[in-house]
């Protein structure tokens, strides 16, 4: 218990935190999206000591507000499109404040953490139609740590199902595992791989059909070519909406080919699968509930603050047959469930749950609903106004809340390699004046700017002044690259 002085000192300070929040949220919309950081402001960071004495409360926030408030990432900000970067909603600010407070480890027993853990993990579940028996499902650092989770448990019964025990006997005695993706598939399914033994050679990358989606029919071409020649299928990683062009792929079609060849099917939806909530969008989601395992970011288009990730899975047990391990000062015969820690990798888990509940009952469905909804009509409008624009090019069709486009005057003078670092550069420019935050990637082989939506508060005057930054960054770059 806090003495009763430190408890006064406490109080004060925290009030004093709420005002210096609110303050920073509410001045976001003025300020320049992001600004390079000078070089005294990151040395002042990176290079102080420890104090020798402790600061007080006060002196904390003070130094907070001079050294770490004015150099955001920028991703509050309504004109920052960067990444998939959300802005963190104040009900989920809130309950990350006060599971700090409480600070339990999450792996189990019989307390607030666990039981909110299993509700807003079946919420999540229900707000993308994927079936949720109890249990199935867990909440983790990020969809990185959901894919490692998910293609363990792949593994596991892909050995299983040849007469191997991966978990004693390791991957030694087993053919090659193969998994399937595409040039499009997230970086995460490479890193689990890799991770997991598999191996970045035995990930096969799948040629895309013309409109950039899995093709089911290579998928079954490839897995016959690898059973002819003794290595084992595994699994294949579907994407709900690509990183890159926000793309989804076929995802009934893909599980129709998985159910009959007998491969686990991973759906990354990191960050585009809550756009089924969009009526507009839904069919485009068909086949998402029939996946073995899905990742979500409810600290993407949901606004839970990071980090949080989701693995939803059809089958509990694929994921307590592969990672529980329960010493006898864990037992708990109490909850047939068992721990959260025999589902995943985490031993001490934090308190994620109570942000998460925070923002979605905070929303409620019908909010959440209108978020998602906002996005994606302000993603197809950016779209429109690139298409619209002499000098930009729309790279592909807008299907949730990302716009792939690039520089491209009509003028056939200027070199096809120039156009491309042009584009190089372009984001980078964007970002440095100040007022649009973008990102790049190449997309089929192109330099390209990639804009993704995902604050509410965003608007189409914040379109106009992206897509006339666009141009004046790019008509920059044209006359000093030439």
């Amino acid at each position: 218990m806090l003495e009763s002085a430190v408890q006064d000192s406490f109080r004060e300070a925290a009030a004093q935190a709420a005002e210096l929040v609110a303050d920073y949220l509410a001045d976001l919309p003025d300020r320049p999206v992001w600004q390079p950081m000078p070089e005294e402001a990151r040395a002042a960071l990176a290079d102080q000591p420890l104090p020798a004495a402790g600061l007080a409360l006060p002196e904390l926030l003070a130094a907070a507000e001079r050294t770490v408030l004015p150099y955001p990432m920028g991703n509050g900000h309504p004109r920052f499109f960067g990444w998939v970067n959300a802005a963190p909603a104040p009900a989920g600010i809130l309950g990350s404040f006060l599971a700090s407070a409480m600070n339990p480890s999450s792996a189990g027993g019989d307390h607030a953490d666990i039981h909110l853990e299993r509700t807003v993990v079946r919420w999540i579940a229900e707000l993308v139609g994927f079936p949720h028996p109890p249990g199935a499902g867990l909440l983790t650092s990020g969809a990185s740590m959901a894919t490692i989770v998910a293609l363990g448990a792949a593994r596991r019964r892909a050995a299983e199902r040849a007469g191997h025990d991966v978990r004693a006997d390791g991957l030694s005695g087993l053919p090659p595992l193969v998994g399937y993706a595409t040039g499009e598939t997230h970086s995460c399914v490479t890193k689990a791989v890799e991770l997991l033994g598999i191996g970045s050679r035995n990930l096969r990358t799948l040629p895309t059909g013309p409109d950039g989606r899995f093709d089911p029919a290579a998928l079954r071409a490839a897995v016959a070519e690898d059973r002819a020649a003794g290595r084992l299928p595994c699994f294949a990683a579907a994407s709900a909406g690509t990183v890159n062009a926000g793309t989804v792929d076929p995802l009934a079609e893909i599980a129709d080919v998985c159910a009959e060849l007998g491969l686990w099917l991973h759906v990354d939806g990191a960050y585009g699968a809550f756009g089924a909530l969009d009526p507009e969008l839904g069919e485009r989601y068909r086949g998402l509930e029939r996946a073995d395992s899905l990742a979500l970011d409810p600290h993407k288009w949901l606004s839970v603050p990071v980090d949080c990730g989701c693995l939803l899975v059809r089958d509990p047990e694929q994921l307590r047959g592969t990672f529980s391990l329960v010493p006898p000062y864990l037992r708990d015969d109490s909850d047939p469930l068992g721990w959260f820690s025999e589902y995943g990798i985490e031993q001490t888990r934090p308190f994620r749950s109570l942000k998460v509940w925070a923002t979605l009952a905070h929303a409620g469905r019908d909010g959440l609903r209108e978020r998602i909804t906002t996005c994606t009509r302000l993603a197809r409008r950016l779209g429109e106004l690139v298409a619209e624009a002499p000098d930009l090019e729309l790279l592909a069709p807008v299907e949730t809340s990302i716009a792939a486009y690039r520089f491209a005057p009509a003028d056939p003078a200027v070199p096809a390699d120039l156009l491309d670092k042009v584009n190089h550069a372009l984001p980078l420019r964007v970002q440095q004046r100040g007022r649009a935050f973008v990102t790049g990637t190449v997309l089929r082989g192109r330099e390209a700017s990639r804009a993704c939506l995902l604050n509410a508060a965003t608007t189409e005057e914040d379109l106009r002044v992206l897509v006339e930054e666009t141009l004046a960054a790019g008509r920059e770059l044209l006359a000093e690259l030439a």
